[in-house]
């Protein structure tokens, strides 16, 4: 097994990988859903001297759990590719509705190293703009028990057409055997080792 890295060290291994989306270096931190990938993907953005974060969630919809692959591309990896900022509208998942007007735009430059994350991050059609994934190394179980215990038992439904949907994907297009990193949350922090692609 290969000796853990810092997030810090990680975060310098990551800076130095060529460009994989134009001038974009595209991070995936893919996982089960409860994983812990937000928490993650924010340290890793510190790390990262403010690397700016895109979270799924914002191009997924009631209607679509994994349906976002064109938006994705559309909105932010062509822009992103060019060398111009992406503008992507994030859904309301209160309200169930993608916002109107200008103020619902968001905004996300071409920075050096930019953070994809949430489920299906590393998903297969994305893979050759990435120039690293990150796989949150917790089993399927106890990533949902989390996400059921964090969002309370008025989404009970949610929960259960969510991890049906999850199960296809990954029984699919599985991210993991793809990973570069494996990312394990333990009682000192993350630890981050070598996943099953190997390091890039």
């Amino acid at each position: 097994m290969s000796r853990p890295r810092s997030v810090a060290a990680l975060a310098a291994g990551l800076r130095a990988l060529p460009p994989s989306c134009g001038p974009v270096r595209l991070i995936a931190v893919d996982g089960h859903a409860g994983s812990g990938k937000t928490t993650f993907a924010a340290l890793l953005s510190r790390a990262l001297a403010g690397a700016p974060v895109l979270h799924l969630d914002d191009l997924a919809s009631h209607d679509a759990f994994f349906d976002w692959t064109d938006r994705l591309d559309e909105q932010v990896l062509t822009p992103l590719s060019r060398g111009r900022s992406a503008r992507y509208t994030a859904y309301d998942w209160t309200r169930a509705a993608f916002p109107d007007g200008p103020d619902a735009t968001t905004l996300l430059p071409p920075a050096p190293v930019v953070v994809l994350e949430g489920v299906g991050a590393g998903r297969r059609a994305l893979r050759p703009r990435l120039a690293c994934l990150l796989w949150m190394d917790m089993a399927a179980g106890d990533a949902w028990r989390r996400g059921r215990e964090r969002d309370g038992p008025e989404l009970k439904e949610f929960w259960e057409a969510w991890t049906r949907a999850e199960t296809a994907h990954f029984a699919e297009d599985s991210s993991y055997s793809s990973a570069n990193f494996l990312v394990r949350q333990g009682e000192l922090g993350f630890q981050v080792r070598e996943g099953p692609a190997g390091d890039r």
